[in-house]
């Protein structure tokens, strides 16, 4: 394949700007556990050929009452040590906490060039993304993008508007307060692994988050499973997130879910090798319509298997001969 032929110029259409991230996003807010999180990344992107998981270094449920300063002072020296080339993040307090705006000033003002992105809790309204992106850049960081977390009804209503905020790279959402702010309304099951795929308003946060985040070539992200000892509740969970719901990226909150959650998140190795089929054809073609498996397929479907190639690639999936080389 050519160089003028390659898949991303061809295939992007209704795609083209969407942003990739890896597919787990790893949270971590005491300090071992944040050292040990980051030397996981380089050991396992080693091993995959590809930074498989973000490390966010947690302020909001990591530092403790009164000891805000002193946590976000740690998070930046761990930010500003973090090897070349690792992907570091930080969650700092609410937009009405009132440490908020000196995580930012501290953190982002020292360490701003080794992070990846903020994440921001507990988002209710495109204003409150006004006004990080307004911090960031006061902290000199421009160029910073910001990803938020849904965690009430009324935010839910408001996902497609914030879904379009330019500064903004992803959505996730947050089962416990969501569930919560219900007063009650939502029985405790709904924050279980299973039962937050079954009650209906759970459920349809997490739909609306989605679609918010794909009609804006966002990613949405879902949230923890909280058995994190129960592996196949982990394994299923993150599998319906990927397969039922659209999400394209899940948090972790114990290095044993990495793992699980990476697998699920990957495709497998038939729909890896149907997709390098689809694409070598379709490139042989000129990408005009062809036919696989007594299968017609033009660049609506082309875009669909270029993506599951570059998803496996992300993943550490193994690449057939000649598609890999699209990716060296």
């Amino acid at each position: 394949m050519t160089a003028a032929a390659h898949p991303r110029d061809v295939l992007l259409g209704a795609q083209a700007g969407a942003v990739v991230l890896p597919v787990c996003d790893h949270y971590s807010g005491v300090e071992a556990r944040m050292r040990k999180s980051l030397a996981l990344q380089t050991e396992l992107a080693a091993e995959f050929g590809a930074c498989v998981f973000d490390v966010t270094l947690d302020c909001e449920d990591g530092a403790p009452v009164g000891g805000e300063a002193e946590h976000a002072a740690l998070v930046t020296e761990l930010a500003l040590s973090a090897p070349a080339g690792a992907r570091v993040a930080v969650r700092v307090h609410a937009v009405d906490h009132p440490a908020f705006e000196a995580d930012i000033a501290h953190i982002v003002g020292r360490a701003g060039a080794r992070l990846c992105h903020v994440m921001l809790p507990k988002v209710e309204t495109v204003s409150d993304l006004d006004r990080a992106a307004a911090l960031l850049d006061a902290a000199g960081a421009h160029d910073l993008p910001l990803h938020a977390l849904i965690e009430s009804p009324a935010a839910v209503h408001r996902a497609f508007d914030i879904a379009a905020h330019p500064r903004l790279q992803s959505l996730s959402f947050g089962l416990m307060d969501f569930v919560s702010a219900h007063g009650g309304a939502i029985p405790s099951a709904g924050m279980s692994s299973q039962g937050q795929f079954t009650h209906p308003l759970v459920l349809r946060a997490k739909i609306e988050i989605a679609s918010a985040c794909h009609a804006h070539g966002k990613v949405p992200a879902h949230g923890v499973v909280t058995e994190f000892k129960d592996v196949a509740a982990l394994q299923d969970s993150a599998r319906r997130a990927a397969h039922e719901l659209g999400f394209t990226r899940m948090w972790s909150i114990h290095p044993d879910q990495i793992r699980p959650i990476v697998a699920a998140f990957a495709p497998a190795a038939d729909e890896v090798d149907e997709a390098a089929t689809v694409i070598e054809r379709a490139a042989a073609a000129a990408w005009a319509p062809v036919q696989v498996a007594g299968r017609l397929h033009d660049r609506a479907s082309y875009r669909y298997y270029w993506q599951v190639l570059e998803r496996a690639q992300r993943t550490g999936r193994r690449l057939p001969e000649p598609v890999h080389a699209l990716f060296t």
